[in-house]
């Protein structure tokens, strides 16, 4: 008996002396993306009704001064993604874009690729959200050469995200009118920048799942 109450006092210490050594900010971060990811805690919030992410627009039209692009994606915010956005942890979307050029006895080639990445963060001292835009990762160690542009509110933001106008993906040179073409166009909520505890608890979670991709066969349209 004496000898199992020792062992059970020392098994305490030694985990109150490790839990000690855990950062405190690290140790709030921890919690507030289980609280996240869960759903947050008390009474459970309406569910709405969210569909699956799709492309409802994608044309391309080529110009003398380049290959641009259009698009618009569809998709609702989950809950999750909307309230870790409120809480201040950014959110990261990346649309990608490759164009192929048909070959018959082989796989299309691939001449030109483009990307476009999104950052949007809620900006509690004004109450306003800001959006920036690369055609490079966005990394905390500094935004790069990046655009800019601030919203009101969470819709108009998440508007100018989901629609994507003439943006240059190719230069004209690399495109050929007379070949057959095709694009292969993606979208998705880059989890692999959020921070790592919500990484983790984003794998198998539906809310943190928006990705939607489409390959067709270009048409060329006249810029007017």
């Amino acid at each position: 008996m004496p000898s199992r109450t020792i062992q059970k006092v020392i098994t305490t210490v030694s985990f109150t002396r490790c839990w000690k050594k855990v950062r405190p900010e690290l140790a709030a971060l921890l919690v507030a993306a289980c609280v996240l990811l869960t759903g947050g805690l008390g009474a459970p919030t309406p569910a709405r009704a969210e569909g699956p992410p799709e492309i409802t627009q994608l044309k391309v039209e080529r110009t003398e001064e380049g290959v641009y692009l259009t698009a618009a994606i569809k998709f609702d915010l989950p809950p999750a993604v909307e309230d870790a956005l409120l809480k201040g942890i950014p959110m990261y979307f990346v649309a990608d874009a490759d164009l192929l050029r048909d070959r018959w006895y082989w796989y299309d080639r691939k001449v030109a690729t483009a990307s476009r990445h999104m950052r949007l963060a809620f900006q509690p001292l004004t109450r306003r959200w800001r959006l920036n835009v690369s055609p490079t990762p966005i990394t905390n160690a500094g935004l790069g050469v990046t655009l800019n542009q601030s919203y009101e509110s969470l819709p108009d933001a998440m508007g100018a995200i989901q629609r994507i106008s003439r943006w240059k993906i190719a230069e004209a040179s690399e495109m050929d009118p007379d070949v057959r073409h095709n694009i292969e166009f993606q979208f998705r909520l880059d989890v692999s920048q959020l921070p790592r505890p919500f990484q983790i608890g984003a794998v198998g979670q539906a809310d943190w799942n928006i990705a939607v991709a489409r390959n067709q066969r270009l048409i060329w349209e006249t810029a007017k």
